[in-house]
Formats: structure tokens, C-alpha cells, sequence
């Protein structure tokens, strides 16, 4: 068993595989030094110096030695021949595989605009990048953030909290807002701007400037936003290249079956690279950790021949700040939103309909984790997702309704 990629997905199913009893080779190969782990730290806790990586290795690197796991770092994987069987390893012997997955991720999405590459612009993906980061966020340093979406939310958060003076560009009307909508990034503006973030919302960046180090950043509408570095938050583009030219089709990443197959016979896909057939969502590429965690997992199953659907209803989680968000489901887009709870009190619960469907919910500083706590609100709205969703809305918004009552009508709607 081969798989590329040594992030939380390729990782959980290397593991896994030994878990679920497989004795043969599994080779886990990876263009990263790292051993696998979770990134969520690099833009929270591990950014801000409160905690190291150890509780976020899938398995210490002596694992990997007792349960003979062959994990090789830092290098680059140039073909995969579907027809042989085959990947091939820039200075290394070719290795047959019975089984592939790939897990190779995303990288930052770049901005190509005048002084985008002036030093002092960062991005934030691998455990390096965050280091650069933190070795330049000292208390009194100005930074810009370019984009509020979780990433950049997440580091502007984490950056005010070192002390440093954060200006935060986006053209949404606030965090998040292509995510929870606008109704919610309202609220996350009010927390940031209370703890001295500028916000320039509908605002974009045009170029930065400096002599040999980034010293300004330039907007559409005209201004100059001095600054001693940037971090570029814009989102990830799947790395489908090695698929594509194996002829594996690609279409927004790599897309899968319900069992993570792709177009190659013996090929699997998994994380945030896999354009996944969801039974209630269609297609969709999750870029969450506990997906990729869970179809890691999956993966490995359906390798060893279990055949398995892949069911898992999303959920993710943002800490900034003392606030806390919790998601379930799936929504890019909806025809309803409604709120159980205050906006202004910055405790509620938000529910996204889509078509008579509740397809996802969220809470903020309420309804408890959908993965840890099976009584709590949102695991309950949960439940009504994965039966359909097909509930009365006036129930979802009327605190006097205990939602873990409500049942939704109708089987499951397959997408």
C-alpha cells in the first residue's frame, strides 16, 4: 500500500491500515519534514506560543518504527503510471503498488500582483511557515492580513493577541461571511474591531510596496497601509497535478466515488485533494480537519476491500479569541437562514436552509461540539441533517422547542 501525501488524511490512513489488521508494506511518502499531524495549531494555539504539536501527531514518530510503517520525508513524487502500477521517486527506485491513495493536499493559493514578492509577505500552510511567522510577530510589529476567511480570521486573531497591530483586508462584508453568511460575519467584525483589529471590509489589495522588504500595502480604493510584514490568507488550490498526469480525471480536486475511488482502478483519494460524492451533499471538497481525519480512516477500510460508503456528516470548529465556532452539515449556499439565541449577546445558534432543507448549523459560544457532545444542540441538528432536514423552521428558531425532540420527516434526501 502506497500513499503520497503526509498530511492528517494520508497520515490517518497509513495508520489505520496497521490498525485494521493489514500486514504487508505501507510506504507513506511525503514532500514535508514533518511526521504527520494536524494544522489547526499553526494558525491558534501553536502561532500564539501556547502549546507544541505533540498532542496533534496522528502517532509519534516511534510508532511509525514499531508497527514497520515505512514514512519517507522530504520527497518529491514525479509520475504515478496507473497501467504498471507504479510511482516514481526523484532519486529513489520506482515502488509497485497494489493499492494507491493520494493525499497530497492543497498549497496557498498567490497573489501575482506588483511587490507580491518582496520578503516580509507570508502565507501559512506548513509548521515552517507558521515559524517564520511568529519569529516576526513580536508586541508593537504592524501586520496586514489579506482575506477573513478562517486561515486569516484565525491568524488576525491569534496576531492581536501577540501584541501586534493588525489591519485586516477583505472583500466580503466580514469573517467568514462566504462560510456562515453575512448575518454572522457582522457579529465577528464587532469581536475583532472590540480588540483593535482594523477591518477594511469590501476592500481590496492592488500591490505592496518597498525597498527590499514589504513596508506598505496598496488598496483599490487608494490607500497606503504601512506594515511590517502581511500574511496572505486566500485560500488553498488542490494539488491534482501528479493525477492529471497519470490521467486520473480532475475537476475541483480529484473526484471520488462514495468509497473515495477515482477514475484509476486501484487509485484512491483523500483530505482536502478529494472532490467527494456525499449521499446528502453531492459533490463537494471539505478542507476541515475532521474530515480529513475521518476519510483517512475510511480510506484505509475500503483499500483492505471493505467497501464502505463514506457518509461522515461535516463538522469543523474555529477558536478566536475567547469566542468559539461550531459547524455542522454542509451550506454554500442557501435560501433561509434563522437564529435561535442573540446575535448581540454572541451566543446563538444559526440554521441554513436550503430549498425546505436545513443542510447545516452553527453555534457560536453555543450548542456544543457535534463530535464530542451527542446531547447537545448542534449534534441534534445534526441528526436532523443526516435524517434530511426536513423540519418545521419555526421549531429551529423557538428557543421554548428542545431540539433534541424534533424529528425530521421523510427518509434522507440523497443529493
Amino acid at each position: 500500500m502506497v500513499i503520497v501525501g503526509t498530511g492528517l488524511a494520508g497520515g490517518n490512513a497509513a495508520v489505520a491500515l496497521r490498525q485494521e489488521g493489514f500486514a504487508g508494506r505501507v510506504v507513506l511518502l511525503g514532500d514535508e519534514p514533518t511526521i504527520p499531524f494536524g494544522r489547526p495549531p499553526l494558525s491558534k494555539t501553536y502561532l500564539m506560543g501556547k502549546e507544541d504539536l505533540k498532542g496533534w501527531y496522528v502517532k509519534p514518530t516511534d510508532w511509525y518504527v514499531a508497527n514497520d510503517l515505512e514514512w519517507i520525508p522530504d520527497v518529491r513524487v514525479d509520475a504515478v503510471d496507473v497501467s504498471q502500477r507504479e510511482v516514481k521517486i526523484a532519486g529513489r527506485d520506482s515502488l509497485h503498488y497494489d493499492a494507491l491513495v493520494l493525499a497530497t493536499g492543497g498549497r496557498n493559493r498567490r497573489l501575482t500582483l506588483p511587490g507580491s514578492d518582496l520578503p516580509g509577505i507570508y502565507q501559512l500552510r506548513t509548521l515552517a511557515e507558521c515559524d517564520a511567522i511568529k519569529a516576526v510577530a513580536k508586541p508593537g510589529a504592524r501586520a496586514v492580513v489579506v482575506g477573513l476567511g478562517f486561515i486569516g480570521a484565525e491568524v488576525t486573531a491569534s496576531l492581536t493577541f501577540l501584541g501586534v497591530k493588525v489591519t485586516a483586508l477583505s472583500p466580503g462584508r466580514g469573517p467568514l461571511s462566504a462560510v456562515l453568511g453575512d448575518e454572522v460575519a457582522g457579529v465577528m467584525a464587532r469581536i475583532h474591531e472590540e480588540k483593535g483589529v482594523e477591518l477594511l471590509l469590501g476592500e481590496r489589495q492592488t500591490g505592496f510596496v518597498g525597498d527590499g522588504h514589504v513596508e506598505a500595502v496598496i488598496t483599490q480604493g487608494g490607500r497606503r497601509l504601512p506594515c511590517d510584514f502581511v500574511v496572505v490568507a486566500i485560500g488553498i488550490q488542490p494539488n491534482v497535478e501528479l493525477a492529471s498526469a497519470a490521467g486520473i480525471t480532475v475537476d475541483n480536486g480529484i473526484p471520488v466515488d462514495g468509497y473515495a475511488r477515482t477514475s484509476a482502478a486501484a487509485v484512491f483519494a483523500v483530505g482536502d485533494v478529494a472532490n467527494y460524492l456525499h449521499p446528502l451533499f453531492g459533490r463537494v471538497r471539505v478542507e476541515h480537519y475532521n474530515n480529513a481525519e475521518k476519510m483517512g480512516r475510511a480510506v484505509a477500510r475500503n483499500m483492505l476491500g471493505g467497501l464502505e460508503p463514506y457518509d461522515y456528516l461535516y463538522s469543523f470548529w474555529s477558536d478566536q479569541y475567547d469566542d468559539k465556532i461550531e459547524y455542522v452539515g454542509y451550506a454554500r449556499k442557501w435560501d433561509r437562514f434563522l437564529v435561535r439565541g442573540s446575535l448581540e449577546g454572541r451566543r446563538f445558534l444559526g440554521f441554513y436552509f436550503d430549498n425546505g432543507r436545513l443542510v447545516a448549523a452553527m453555534g457560536l459560544n453555543r450548542g456544543g461540539d457535534p463530535e464530542l457532545d451527542e446531547e447537545g444542540e448542534l449534534a441534534a441538528a445534526g441528526r436532523l441533517i443526516a435524517a434530511g432536514g426536513r423540519v418545521d423552521p419555526s421549531q429551529m428558531e423557538d428557543e421554548r422547542v428542545d431540539l433534541r425532540t424534533l424529528q425530521a420527516a421523510g427518509p434522507a434526501v440523497s443529493a
